[in-house]
């Protein structure tokens, strides 16, 4: 019985569940440990974004006979020049819009306060599920009204924390570029014989795998972007360019992330003239169509081969798990968790069927 599949997973669950219950009570041993792999976990997240990004530059340049060095240095001067012509093209039209927000945010905050005073005025006529939802929405708004003071102290750290992030992620993103191809045969060495085989192609298709997502979703993301923002300007949406950028970061998450860029576009449109949200979802629903039908198959083809349903369920837990942090990483976390756990089984098939072939 003890060399039966199922007898051996689920003595090792019992064990992993044991090794996870005895890890918690002994916690504070390892907290110096935690702090430190929080403090480093985003800005090295983002260092590997911008090198899956640059990476393909850097191999295009090395190439044509570039040194590391000059590669490298020539990827800043780019990304730099890059920011600058940013800054330089969109920084006015984006203070402005930013002013402009700032300067009619009390009417903003007028309309929305009588929009809520409607629906609240009239909220007897209502159903009884949308009236619990209505009272719902007032208890929360009351909650936040108390809790608000509370935040001045947790926006002051944030502002601390995005500080460090952006003097960190730097350093990460050049030892990245400097010394990526070292990184896998300094873990496959340590092994001997196939098993180094094995370690050495599982890292393979890991690298692969997020390569092709990183890419892939963010040029999925521009090109996004860029459909909404002319699509804005054609119907003369307010805040058109904050609204792509916004739509730009959230496109970053699979299936929700353009539903969560759509919320802001439909409340602006819907202050500015209730006429325009029915364009903004007209915008939404064509750039959809497009990016699902020939954007996202050309871009990035089968490269995960993960269903829709399941992308949707990784995504709605790992946001309630580890909040939007964990939203961002669920994808390709699940991608790299399904190359090692493949890859395991394939190997254990192989040798379970050299054991028993007849020789």
């Amino acid at each position: 019985m003890t060399k039966k599949l199922w007898f051996q997973t689920g003595v090792g669950i019992l064990i992993a569940l044991l090794i996870i219950k005895y890890f918690i009570e002994i916690k504070f041993i390892f907290s110096p440990l935690i702090i430190l792999i929080k403090t480093i976990f985003v800005p090295l997240l983002l260092g590997g974004v911008l090198y899956y990004v640059a990476e393909p530059i850097q191999r295009f340049l090395e190439k044509r006979g570039l040194p590391r060095w000059a590669s490298i240095s020539s990827i800043l001067v780019l990304l730099a020049g890059l920011i600058t012509g940013m800054l330089l093209m969109i920084g006015n039209p984006i203070a402005t819009q930013v002013n402009n927000l700032v300067k009619n945010a009390p009417s903003i905050a007028e309309n929305i306060q009588e929009l809520g005073d409607f629906v609240f005025d009239n909220s007897e006529n209502l159903p009884p599920q949308v009236e619990k939802f209505v009272d719902s929405i007032s208890n929360s708004i009351q909650d936040i009204a108390i809790t608000s003071s509370k935040r001045i102290v947790s926006v002051v750290s944030g502002a601390v924390s995005a500080t460090f992030i952006l003097i960190l992620v730097p350093f990460f993103f050049i030892f990245m570029l400097k010394d990526h191809e070292k990184f896998a045969p300094n873990v496959y060495r340590i092994f001997t014989g196939e098993r180094r085989s094995w370690v050495k192609n599982t890292l393979e298709e890991i690298d692969t795998v997020l390569r092709s997502y990183v890419q892939g979703q963010v040029l999925i993301s521009f090109i996004l972007a860029v459909m909404m923002l002319i699509g804005y300007l054609f119907i003369g949406l307010e805040y058109s360019l904050l609204l792509a950028l916004f739509a730009f970061f959230m496109n970053m998450i699979p299936f929700i992330g353009p539903w969560l860029s759509l919320l802001p576009a439909v409340l602006v449109a819907l202050i500015q003239d209730p006429v325009l949200v029915i364009w903004v979802l007209a915008i939404t629903l064509v750039a959809q169509q497009v990016e699902s039908n020939l954007i996202t198959p050309n871009i990035m083809g089968k490269s995960l081969d993960i269903h829709p349903l399941t992308v949707i369920t990784i995504v709605l837990a790992a946001g309630n798990i580890a909040g939007f942090i964990g939203i961002l990483i669920a994808i390709p976390t699940y991608a790299v968790v399904k190359v090692i756990v493949v890859n395991v089984y394939e190997e254990r098939k192989k040798i379970k069927e050299t054991a028993t072939k007849n020789v």
